[in-house]
């Protein structure tokens, strides 16, 4: 009888859900990331993404605290799977029961989570990964699908795998097809997909394109014309955006799928990190971008058909994301770390230009930096620790603060650690070789920060890594026990 209660409930918060999604217009949303050094508090994100009218958001994992502050709030919802997690969720359907009862059929109800779509695993097929994931995808998939029509939730979140843009490849885009290493478990995923209403979710980087490549022509990157246009039969393409995501359409046509529905999961341009990353060009790309899709023109392969939805890359910068593809990682944000718009920009949501956050908690205005006085030679050792814990990107070639000299460079690190340690005195000692001052030292494009009183990112990553292991635990009594 209790069960059957809770499948009405459920049923009917479905229901709900549904008849609130036939108003959601397709449009702008943005991946929320968490992997942060200054983390904001989720109510203050949500109330930055109601404030801008942006109300549809993917997160990477289901961390609770940001579910919660996502409660009611009607915003469509698609929360990933990290790929750690999918051998576990692959190897029975005890552990995708597990996974939806506790992170989809907990939010889905009357004033809960409009959690839309699931997404399983990240660009599991990235050729770096060497496979590693690859075999775990439709296992994973079909235990999901399983647990959530057990929940009855199926007709309405829908399964979908976040695909780098390398998993197809074709000189022209009218030649696009998937690697030919791919091309068995992508005609299983697009079948799949199919039979279920969801969409291919790809992710298309053209700044990845011109950081990789130096013979990529710049201008070919954005949507404000080029020399470089490219010829592909009877169509022209003037930009790489559409010509990447033609040869994805022109990929799935191959399979007898052309007509399946695409959402852009990850697009963006960074402000700092490398040359080819600032302010100037995440502007220029990511307006036009917005203007370009939002315009309905669609692609050569897809005229007056634009992208389902685009979720840009990101909404707010993540000093402590990983670097090894290059430095630019920590600063795809339109925000930074704490909220404040880097630069004009138009969601075309109707809200004008973008609003910065809220009644955000700056420690005081204060910063740390090198004594002018003292003989620096020994700092190198100071540095190296700072910097292994605080984020200095923007130190290295490339980057806003790499021309702001030695003694700059010194500072800009020891502040950096200061304001992670929330402005303890003590972290400002570097031997003597540090001092606090009134006086905003930032140079030009330079920004020294001073860091907000909320917590840092360790919290999410801890409940994320603990999940993992409880889930992980979990299975395990359960094939004692069997």
């Amino acid at each position: 009888m209790a069960k059957s209660k809770a499948a009405v409930v459920t049923a009917v918060a479905v229901v709900v859900w549904s008849l609130s999604a036939i108003v959601v217009e397709s449009g702008i949303g943005v991946n929320w990331g968490t992997i942060s050094l200054h983390k904001l508090s989720p109510s203050t994100v949500v109330d930055l993404l109601r404030d801008n009218r942006i109300h549809k958001v993917k997160i990477f994992d289901a961390d609770p605290e940001v579910l919660g502050a996502l409660m009611g709030t009607g915003f469509e919802v698609m929360i990933g799977i990290p790929n750690e997690m999918l051998a576990a969720l692959s190897s029975s359907t005890d552990a995708s029961d597990l996974w939806v009862r506790h992170n989809v059929s907990t939010y889905m109800v009357k004033g809960g989570v409009n959690i839309r779509y699931v997404a399983v695993g990240n660009e599991p097929f990235l050729s770096s990964y060497s496979g590693q994931f690859q075999s775990y995808v439709i296992p994973a998939l079909m235990n999901l699908q399983q647990s959530l029509a057990k929940a009855n939730l199926a007709g309405f979140t829908k399964l979908v795998v976040p695909c780098n843009a390398d998993a197809y490849e074709a000189s022209l885009p009218s030649q696009g097809a998937f690697r030919p290493e791919l091309a068995q478990i992508m005609t299983q995923l697009v079948s799949f997909l199919n039979s279920n209403g969801s969409p291919f979710v790809v992710n298309i980087y053209p700044f990845l394109s011109l950081y990789g490549n130096s013979d990529f022509p710049q201008d070919y990157a954005f949507f404000e014309g080029t020399n470089h246009a490219v010829t592909d039969g009877a169509n022209v393409y003037y930009n790489a955006f559409d010509g990447n995501y033609d040869t994805l359409v022109a990929a799935l046509n191959k399979m007898g799928y052309g007509q399946m529905p695409i959402v852009i999961g990850e697009v963006g341009w960074p402000t700092d990190g490398a040359v080819s990353a600032n302010l100037t060009a995440a502007r220029a790309f990511t307006q036009g971008l917005i203007y370009h899709v939002l315009s309905n023109k669609g692609t050569p392969l897809r005229p007056g058909n634009p992208p389902m939805d685009i979720y840009l890359f990101s909404l707010l910068d993540e000093g402590a994301k990983s670097i090894l593809p290059g430095n630019f990682e920590r600063h795809w944000g339109i925000f930074s770390f704490d909220g404040q718009a880097k630069y004009p920009l138009n969601l075309g949501l109707g809200n004008g230009l973008l609003k910065n956050a809220k009644d955000v908690q700056y420690l005081p205005s204060r910063w740390c930096v090198a004594k002018s006085s003292n003989d620096l030679s020994g700092v190198v050792n100071h540095i190296r620790i700072a910097c292994s814990a605080a984020d200095c990107t923007t130190l290295n070639y490339g980057g806003s603060c790499n021309g702001i000299g030695t003694k700059g460079n010194i500072s800009y690190a020891f502040n950096s650690y200061y304001q992670l340690q929330k402005q303890d005195s003590q972290s400002c000692d570097f031997d003597g070789l540090g001092m606090i001052t009134f006086l905003d030292p930032s140079v030009g494009d330079c920004r020294f920060l001073v860091g907000i009183t909320g917590s840092n990112s360790s919290g999410s990553t801890l409940c994320r890594r603990w999940f993992i292991a409880w889930l992980l635990i979990l299975l395990g009594v359960w094939i004692f026990v069997m």
